[in-house]
């Protein structure tokens, strides 16, 4: 790209409202996905299913937001015009049809249509918008941001995390102001407005004028020629990594708010949620504008885990989560494991394709992070699962006050402890792939080479 493409042509050529703004627009809107646990038992509860039935049609979309960014990633190298559309009318389509099988399941209690509907919904259809909406606008923030790539991508992707913030409270306030059945009111009207915000973003997104990809199918090596660049053990170190960065988020993230209530702050479960959001979206910012300035970006995953082990061994040490309530120190520890989790979840996250970008270029990075991003689609079918799987199976569920409704409260502090040992495995072994696998690359790589 020349040096005045983005100088001439007015708003046409300018990064902001053909880049970061787009972006913005469509990470925000999808980002909305981490807001699952705002209404996941106001859906059971509505539809006569358990939290644990409904549960999956998050995991759904989880693993199918990395299956049709994996498969699509060739779609979005192509024409980001074509799957930032795909993606705006299949998220926006999704939780339209998933406010009708709500509606249906509150008509027709212990309906398994409403339960598979929701699945079908909220899991496979908006998860395709998910993963095309999530991949679209990353390649064409790096082009026109190519000194700052992970400032860029950091800017945007935080948009994906700073959705929960915006949204949650919102999301909240509609639940509790819309009456009988505000729940699938809620996403009946929702729908209608992240359909605008994306398509705004579609019509706006662009790749800078100086930029054109090669035509021909012999324009390209394949994606396996690219990886086979380096070691591919490389590249396995660098999937492997980053779903265990999400595994061990998504299993935190998705007890987040009963930990809170177990800890004694359930009065204040909608503010620790909205900061754990403001968190997750500043790392991902934070973390990938400080890895500009690293010779090895992959420095900043050494950082990421050794923070999560450092203080997940601290609430383990200390029984934090079940001896807490009414003890400041241990209060503060738990808060801080939840906000360095989701800072570190995010930054894990945004500074992906910019190590992909650092090791195997340009030329194809939307398809090779979107093949990475499988690595999502496996992290959601286990994270949230195998945490849900240990707290139910371990400790015991006790009575904690009682909910705004009149309803107890049952937590089960000794069972979400437990999901901690489950994380700091898996963060050790991260931190080991991160040091042995993941070889040096960027400014690091260049040196070595002198």
């Amino acid at each position: 790209m020349s040096g005045t493409t983005e100088k001439s042509g007015g708003w046409r050529a300018n990064k902001w409202i053909r880049a970061a703004i787009p972006a913005f627009l469509l990470h925000c809107s999808t980002g909305t996905v981490y807001c699952w646990s705002i209404f996941s038992q106001e859906i059971a509860d509505y539809i006569g299913y358990t939290k644990a039935n409904t549960e999956w049609a998050f995991s759904f979309a989880i693993f199918f937001l990395g299956m049709s960014a994996a498969f699509l990633g060739n779609v979005v190298e192509k024409d980001i015009h074509k799957s930032s559309l795909i993606a705006t009318i299949c998220f926006a389509t999704g939780m339209a049809l998933t406010g009708f099988f709500i509606y249906y399941g509150g008509q027709h209690q212990h309906s398994p249509i409403a339960l598979i509907g929701i699945y079908i919904s909220y899991g496979f259809i908006m998860g395709v918008g998910l993963g095309t909406g999530y991949l679209s606008p990353v390649k064409t923030l790096m082009l026109w941001f190519q000194d700052r790539k992970g400032l860029a991508t950091g800017l945007a992707v935080a948009g994906f995390g700073a959705a929960k913030a915006i949204a949650s409270p919102i999301m909240q306030s509609m639940l509790e102001n819309l009456g009988e059945g505000g729940v699938y009111k809620m996403f009946l009207i929702l729908a209608g407005v992240y359909f605008v915000m994306m398509f705004v973003g579609h019509l706006l997104l662009a790749k800078p004028a100086g930029w054109h990809e090669p035509q021909g199918k012999d324009a390209k090596p394949s994606i396996m020629q690219v990886l086979k660049t380096k070691p591919i053990t490389n590249y396995i170190g660098i999937w492997v990594m980053f779903y265990i960065n999400i595994t061990c988020g998504l299993a935190l993230i998705s007890q987040e708010k009963m930990i809170v209530k177990c800890v004694g702050l359930a009065a204040y479960a909608g503010i620790i949620s909205t900061v754990s959001a403001i968190f997750n979206a500043g790392g991902r910012l934070g973390f990938s504008a400080w890895a500009d300035t690293m010779k090895d970006r992959n420095t900043i995953y050494k950082m990421i885990f050794i923070l999560s082990i450092a203080f997940t061994a601290l609430v383990m040490i200390t029984g934090g989560i079940k001896n807490g309530e009414g003890n400041g120190l241990l209060i503060f520890l738990v808060l801080a494991l939840i906000f360095i989790v989701n800072a570190g979840y995010g930054g894990g996250y945004s500074n992906v394709p910019t190590l992909l970008s650092d090791h195997y270029g340009m030329g194809s990075i939307s398809a090779i992070h979107g093949i990475t991003l499988s690595a999502w689609a496996f992290a959601g079918l286990t994270g949230n699962q195998v945490a849900t799987l240990i707290v139910n199976n371990t400790g015991e569920f006790v009575e904690h006050g009682v909910d705004a409704a009149g309803k107890a409260i049952m937590v089960n502090p000794v069972g979400y402890q437990n999901v901690l040992y489950f994380t700091i495995a898996l963060y050790i072994i991260a931190l080991i792939l991160c040091l042995v696998l993941v070889r040096p690359s960027g400014k690091a790589a260049e040196e070595a080479k002198k």
